[in-house]
């Protein structure tokens, strides 16, 4: 009888130990997933990371590479401009409407600008570029603005001391043209 107890009591706490080592493997199967997952999360963070180093280098490498456009010489500086209409299916415009204004053209830090200037005030601050002999100026206003307006100046009759082309205004499905004449400040 004692060997039949002492079997039982032997047999008994056996199954005791082996239901504790399956919630113990139940457990560390469970903490191995939760690793594989925060590997998986550090692997992609590691990998943008990679990433987002590579973009500053190159950055870096670009800033030190890029040459910043300039106005040349012979059209840097102050304009007196006279605007007209010419064209127009605008309200805001009549055909024979004049302006007069002084156009500077000047540089920024990354681009040649054109700052439109009335009365000592800045009216207008076009981004432009110089190639092939023509000037190209271009404003926008961005997406909050209650009106759409988009102006673009094309000045391809270039001299000494004038400057002459055209301006072109969209504004919410209407079309105004202006021809443009710019003499050398003699300020």
């Amino acid at each position: 009888m004692l060997k039949n107890t002492f079997f039982l009591l032997l047999a008994s706490s056996f199954l005791l130990l082996s239901c504790d080592y399956k919630e113990k493997e139940k457990s560390l199967t469970d903490r191995e997933k939760q690793l594989l997952e925060k590997e998986k999360i550090f692997a992609k963070k590691e990998s943008e990371y990679q990433s987002l180093l590579k973009m500053r280098d190159s950055i870096y490498a670009k800033k030190d590479s890029v040459v910043i456009a300039a106005w040349p010489e012979e059209i840097s500086g102050p304009w007196n401009g006279k605007v007209i209409c010419t064209e127009s299916n605008c309200s805001d415009y009549a055909i024979g409407d004049q302006r007069t204004d002084i156009w500077e053209f000047d540089n920024d830090s990354t681009q040649p600008i054109t700052k439109i200037i009335n009365n000592n005030n800045l009216v207008r601050l076009y981004t432009g570029k110089f190639e092939n002999n023509e000037i190209r100026l271009s404003f926008k206003t961005d997406s909050t603005a209650k009106k759409n307006v988009e102006m673009n100046v094309l000045l391809n009759d270039i001299s000494d001391n004038k400057i002459k082309g055209t301006r072109t205004i969209t504004s919410d499905g209407c079309t105004a043209k202006f021809s443009v004449e710019l003499v050398r400040s003699t300020k």
